[in-house]
């Protein structure tokens, strides 16, 4: 029963993370990409800054998640080529 209630908690783990760069980092993209729209489609004074705002915001945000992305994947081949130890590598 412990080998069970272990396997399903790292299961929930991984549904997680799945939900959440599977399927929320495309949409926070979509998000960025409406917003950017309503800049395209001539919105005007608070609502073209506010626009602006939130997808200059979705956009880092994908980006950083990216990049973090790279770097975990590579954080090995960085500490033992390059001496950079990064993500607890």
């Amino acid at each position: 029963m412990h080998t069970f209630l272990s396997n399903l908690s790292d299961l929930w783990r991984v549904t997680l993370a799945a939900l959440v760069f599977g399927a929320g980092l495309p949409t926070v993209f979509a998000v960025g990409i409406r917003y950017r729209a309503q800049i395209d489609d001539g919105a005007t004074g608070t609502a073209r800054q506010t626009a602006l705002a939130i997808s200059a915001l979705c956009f880092a945000v994908v980006m950083i998640a990216v990049v973090v992305g790279v770097l975990f994947i590579a954080r090995s081949f960085l500490a033992t080529r390059l001496g950079i130890h990064l993500l607890g590598a």
